[in-house]
């Protein structure tokens, strides 16, 4: 609405301008004939420039009162179209400059904003938290806490941040974010790179605050609903990635740290152990190494205060590289904790290259794969994993998802929710509508009334 009533304000003025300036004196004055002696006669072209000008005033004005008069939902989904035009000039960019201008253009606002309801069957809950559909963003994206708002926004049902160090790190050597846009991939290598858990814990804290404020302000029963449905951060559920620094000799120290530092803020919290640009980092997803951690980690969460709603739910991303004998440890450490925290797996990047990839020249980079490339090996993992912890944990599906039908095809395999990053990164702000979308129509196709009802349908 907002919109619309700066382009009618701005269109009164210049019509206004029109007929009382230059425009209407130009044309009196051209019918004397001192004045025609006076002024310089009037070229050919600018009579032609004039109706240029004029028929594209009309047209404005023409689109102005149509744009005035369509339902919200409609503009709505006509902002989220606009930016299949915008989206690939990022692919003229370089990849991480690309990425920086995405996020500060999220953190300011500067993408479209979901008006239009999700379609009722993607609703569930999970954790005794509610989602208003299963489709988040992983980590990675928003890295710094910065673009929160901005993204949830866009109709994600869930957001998550980080990894977040406990001390400020660059990361790797630039450039480590390399396209492979035949394939819809990314290979990076950017090696936790991170302003802080101070830095992010202020960002964190002022969204929390925002949300506070805005519960204690609203005063409608509509808004009270969408309250009592989102998160700490606003109308989707947060989760805060952790991770730990390059240079630290106790890892579990640190991901201890960012459980006293940032879950007051987190819907929950994920202990990152399987990227493969930290070294020694995947050495943590051993059996006794995961069993030590995730104990030290849930006593951190356990000794702090907690409200009516309880601590954070902690999860564990793993590698999708693992062995079926890695997967049953991990699984076993998983069912262990099964009545004490809740703990999710996700899947990580990929240091193998597929097939379909290694004909690219750019495969040889080190780093981990994103994409599509890594889809049917971490849809293996996840399978695998629904059945070794026989379905009582809730999983998180990532990687290479692009469609509804990806999305879907990783719930029917054990997923509870999923999440995006390279697929959104080509995508861009109009794929969020479109798997949504096509999620929905899914779930309605073989009979199913909801996400939960599809859970896992493949391995049973």
């Amino acid at each position: 609405m907002a919109t619309r009533k700066l382009l009618r304000d701005y269109l009164v003025k210049r019509i206004a301008s029109n007929s009382t300036g230059g425009g209407m004196r130009r044309y009196c004055s051209s019918s004397s004939p001192a004045a025609s002696e006076s002024s310089p006669r009037i070229p050919h072209f600018s009579k032609r420039g004039r109706l240029l000008t004029g028929t594209t005033l009309g047209l404005v004005i023409a689109g102005g009162a149509y744009v005035s008069t369509v339902d919200e939902a409609t503009f709505c989904g006509w902002l989220f179209s606009a930016t299949k035009l915008i989206n690939p000039l990022f692919a003229l960019l370089d990849a991480e400059f690309a990425h920086t201008l995405a996020v500060s253009a999220a953190a300011r606002g500067w993408v479209p904003k979901e008006k239009r309801p999700d379609p009722s069957n993607l609703g569930l809950e999970v954790w005794g938290r509610k989602f208003s559909n299963p489709v988040g963003l992983a980590a990675g994206f928003d890295k710094n806490a910065e673009a929160i708002e901005g993204l949830l926004g866009m109709g994600f049902g869930f957001v998550e941040v980080g990894s977040v160090t406990p001390v400020p790190q660059e990361g790797n050597p630039k450039p480590r974010i390399f396209r492979l846009c035949k394939e819809g991939a990314v290979i990076n290598r950017c090696g936790f790179n991170s302003e802080g858990i101070m830095v992010v814990a202020k960002r964190l804290g002022a969204q929390h605050g925002k949300r506070k404020l805005d519960e204690t302000s609203s005063s409608s029963p509509t808004s009270g609903d969408e309250v009592k449905h989102g998160g700490k951060a606003g109308p989707g559920i947060l989760g805060v990635n952790l991770g730990k620094n390059k240079s630290s000799e106790d890892a579990a120290a640190d991901y201890v740290q960012g459980v006293h530092t940032l879950s007051q803020y987190a819907d929950y919290l994920v202990i990152n152990v399987s990227s493969p640009n930290t070294p020694g980092l995947r050495t943590l997803q051993g059996r006794k190494q995961l069993k030590d951690l995730v104990k030290k980690v849930q006593a951190a969460r356990d000794e702090m205060q907690w409200g009516e709603e309880g601590p954070p739910p902690l999860l564990v991303k793993i590698a999708p590289d693992l062995s079926k004998e890695d997967l049953e440890d991990i699984a076993a450490v998983c069912c262990w904790f099964i009545f004490t925290p809740k703990l999710t797996i996700i899947s990580n990047t990929t240091i193998s290259r597929p097939d379909v990839v290694k004909q690219n020249p750019v495969s040889a980079e080190g780093g981990g794969l994103s994409g599509k490339p890594l889809f049917n090996m971490s849809t293996n993992v996840l399978r695998e994993m629904y059945t070794l912890t026989r379905g009582k944990i809730p999983l998180i599906g990532c990687g290479g998802i692009s469609s509804g039908e990806d999305a879907y095809k990783k719930i029917r395999s054990g997923a509870t929710l999923v999440q995006l990053y390279t697929g959104f990164a080509y995508g861009g702000p109009a794929l969020i509508p479109k798997i949504k979308a096509e999620l929905s129509q899914c779930l309605e196709r073989d009979g199913f009334q909801n996400i939960l009802e599809a859970v896992g349908a493949d391995c049973r």
